[in-house]
């Protein structure tokens, strides 16, 4: 009995011997590994050997090797910087354990937050894209006039911009009037009795009219600005003469500052005449037209500009009063010799009884009595920029057509010009704007108001 005791003690003593080791061994090892790793490294050969003729073993154990792999196979998938290999706890040092914590991992640690910091930057520029939209619109306070203030500019610094068709903006007339331009610009095409305005006739939607989108917002914002100096149709034709009458304009920061309104004749010239001298009667009426009284050129409010295929004999017929003035072809025009600089005096033009030829230059027909604008096409007359640059020839041309302009007493204005890229825009305009281009044709109002496309960048 005693030795059968000291035997069961032995086996007790030699079982927790051989227990302890395994619960420590353990420490550290996924549940789920468990299994496997006993049956790998605690399986003693003899009865690994014994067991091998069971199939029931055997298919446990590949059952849980295949479960094990297919979570890790997961897991790298799913995370691509994570180590599962079966070393990297037991030896660290080695040349696989090193290359995945020192460079697979913090490779895509780096790949994923240069990931996010992409999609946070995609989501921001979406944001500001909305919110820049949103200007237009009138949405910000900066945007919108003060609460205390009747004036729709309340605070808008007017700028020498020309918004090139314009009717295509988010909110027309008033998206340039909050960037600052000081011109605007309507195609107007004949649908029965009413201007309707678009780029084409096809394009052209019932609901906008020259009156509705323009004469009638323009109306309404001199009338806010001037509550007391509103009058009787009655009263028109003395108002209009009053030498002493200067309403406000659009511009708060600038009262005297006028606005241009470009028209641009797209169709059946002659028939869209009359309609307009109709559409601008109420204008016409309040004395806010730019006008020519036979003698003197008067400044108001709005300044009308026709230009396209505008009939320029029925503007230059008006000797004694005219308030459509023309938009002169910049490349017909050449410089006055100093010796023949003397202006052309507005008696002389009224005594004109017949028609100068528009595309003659010894002769030309267009002083600032009878146009406002002298403009063309940038590409057509300077040429492309391939290089990127304007040569000395183009410069050349530029300075002749902007003095022959000038010595006439009209504002020069270039359309067409390069949009894109962005810094081969901002040297043309940054050069024109140098050479003295008075008012500069933009697509991209916000570009056009800020002040940074005037400093030299690295396109020159």
């Amino acid at each position: 009995m005693a030795v059968q005791g000291s035997t069961v003690c032995q086996s007790s003593l030699e079982g927790a011997s051989v227990s302890a080791p395994a619960g420590t061994m353990l420490q550290g090892i996924p549940e789920e590994e468990e299994d496997v790793y006993l049956l790998d490294d605690y399986d003693p050969e003899g009865q690994r050997q014994s067991q091998e003729w069971n199939p029931g073993v055997l298919n446990t154990r590949e059952k849980l090797r295949v479960k094990s792999s297919r979570r890790a196979s997961l897991g790298s998938r799913l995370l691509p910087w994570r180590c599962t290999h079966m070393q990297y706890e037991s030896r660290i040092w080695s040349k696989s354990v090193l290359f995945c914590g020192f460079v697979k991992r913090p490779f895509w640690i780096l790949v994923a937050i240069l990931g996010l910091v992409s999609l946070f930057s995609f989501a921001w520029d979406g944001v500001l894209s909305v919110l820049a939209d949103s200007r237009d619109a009138g949405i910000f306070p900066g945007q919108r006039p003060s609460l205390f203030s009747d004036w729709v500019t309340h605070g808008v610094v007017p700028i020498a911009c020309h918004s090139h068709n314009d009717y295509w903006r988010r909110v027309p007339l008033f998206s340039a009037l909050a960037a600052g331009c000081t011109s605007v610009e309507a195609d107007i095409w004949l649908d029965g009795d009413e201007l309707r305005v678009g780029h084409t006739m096809r394009t052209v939607l019932p609901n906008q009219s020259l009156r509705s989108l323009y004469i009638d917002p323009l109306l309404d914002i001199l009338e806010q600005h001037n509550p007391a100096k509103n009058i009787s149709s009655g009263e028109t034709k003395s108002l209009i003469e009053a030498e002493d009458f200067s309403p406000v304009g659009i511009f708060v920061t600038e009262p005297d500052q006028p606005l241009i309104l470009l028209i641009d004749f797209k169709a059946s010239p002659e028939l869209l005449w009359p309609i307009l001298m109709e559409h601008l009667q109420p204008l016409r009426q309040k004395g806010y037209l730019t006008h020519f009284n036979g003698t003197t050129l008067i400044q108001r409010p709005i300044t009308v500009v026709a230009t396209g295929s505008a009939p320029f004999h029925r503007i230059q017929a008006s000797n004694t009063y005219r308030d459509i003035f023309y938009d002169a072809p910049l490349d017909k025009l050449v410089p006055i010799p100093s010796a023949r600089k003397p202006e052309l005096e507005p008696e002389s033009e009224s005594k004109t009884s017949y028609i100068p030829d528009p595309d003659s230059d010894s002769d030309s027909p267009y002083t600032k009595y009878n146009s406002y604008y002298a403009s063309v096409d940038f590409h057509a007359s300077i040429g492309s920029l391939p290089l990127g640059r304007l040569s000395q020839d183009q410069l050349a041309k530029i300075r002749a057509q902007i003095a022959a302009a000038h010595d006439r007493g009209l504002k020069v204005r270039y359309w067409g010009t390069p949009g894109w890229p962005v810094g081969l825009r901002n040297y043309v305009w940054r050069a024109l704007f140098r050479e003295g281009v008075d008012m500069l044709n933009v697509d991209d109002l916000r570009a056009a108001s800020r002040v940074d496309w005037r400093m030299r960048g690295w396109w020159g």
